[in-house]
């Protein structure tokens, strides 16, 4: 039986998710239904990608019976309203990254997840694709010994960009982009919390971060250094180094084809499309659609790959790190 999702929104990551879940056999991926504010943004996104039901408002979306999961693709400045709404209507959840603004919002969503017992998942797509579940793989057969450094790095040049830079819209390097780098090396120490987290960086003019620089301290003289930034293109790598070798991603650390292990590469092909995509490598949103899917059918609540508690701590060290170099949105005062 298909799994039967309803998309909501209408926007690019909304698209490209779609062209993702249209490379995935059509007897197990279905979109039944999309929503957008805009009935017309969703009448001509349901012709382009054949979804059958069409609604000019999220609430509708969320009364419809026929609906497996949804999958949320608004700014994240609403996660929090847009998916409780949803997982009080007895819907489970993939929303996309960042999960929400903060911890408060973070814990709000969980505590609304488990109390409806639905499945809730931070959609950060990284940590499906072939390449991640290869470095966890090798981390956990041991093959490079004890992780002591990991280097992560995203830069783009996105100051133009109204939803990167503007407060009202959640701009900033780090919610942005910077959470993919930090993502990778709580990944890389399995999910330990570092017992230090120390984080510079340069504000835009709009009062969002542009520049951040992070360093994460653990026991046993173990680091993680991580730069994020929308004013550059980095050469967006990244790394794991251990007692007993290395493991790097030469480019495109949050969406990589290829991985280098001890020297040696291995290329990793996405599935192919012949459609427009908004963003690089977007057909591989299939994986962790997937994984979705393989999770509801286990009857799991949360993601073994990215749990509820890697998203607490995970939002928990974004707040200290815009703490730290003086970061503030609206919801930071509720």
């Amino acid at each position: 039986m298909a799994t039967k999702w309803g998309i909501c929104s209408a926007g690019k990551i909304s698209h490209d998710f779609m062209v993702g879940l249209e490379t995935l056999p059509a007897e197990d991926h279905q979109a039944v239904a999309v929503a957008a504010r805009d009935l017309k943004c969703a009448k001509d996104f349901a012709d382009t990608h054949k979804i059958p039901k069409v609604y000019g408002s999220y609430e509708e979306l969320a009364k419809d019976p026929d609906i497996d999961v949804v999958y949320v693709g608004v700014l994240h400045t609403v996660h929090r309203d847009v998916v409780l709404m949803f997982l009080e209507n007895r819907k489970n959840v993939l929303c996309e990254k960042p999960l929400a603004m903060n911890s408060a919002e973070v814990g709000e969503m969980i505590s609304a997840a488990g109390k409806n017992n639905v499945f809730l998942m931070e959609a950060f797509w990284s940590r499906f694709f072939p390449v991640y579940e290869q470095i966890r793989s090798l981390l956990r057969q041991d093959a490079i010994g004890e992780v002591k450094v990991v280097r992560a790095e995203f830069g783009y040049s996105l100051c133009d960009v109204p939803r990167a830079v503007e407060r009202e819209l959640g701009g900033g390097a780090l919610l942005d982009i910077g959470c993919y780098c930090l993502q990778f090396a709580l990944m890389a120490f399995n999910g330990e919390k570092p017992e230090s987290v120390t984080a510079k960086g340069f504000l835009h003019e709009t009062g969002v971060d542009e520049t951040v620089s992070i360093i994460l301290q653990y026991p046993r003289k173990r680091q993680a250094i991580l730069t994020s930034t929308i004013v550059t293109t980095l050469p967006n790598q990244a790394a794991i180094t251990g007692t007993k070798g290395n493991i790097q991603i030469p480019s495109l650390m949050w969406c990589p084809t290829s991985l280098i292990v001890n020297g040696k590469e291995t290329q990793f092909p996405l599935p192919p499309t012949t459609k427009n995509i908004h963003f690089i490598n977007s057909t591989g949103l299939s994986y962790e659609a997937e994984h979705v899917r393989q999770c509801l059918l286990k009857g799991l609540k949360e993601s073994p790959v990215m749990s509820w508690e890697d998203s607490k701590l995970l939002v928990s060290i974004m707040d200290e790190i815009r703490k730290q170099i003086g970061v503030t949105y609206p919801q930071d005062q509720v």
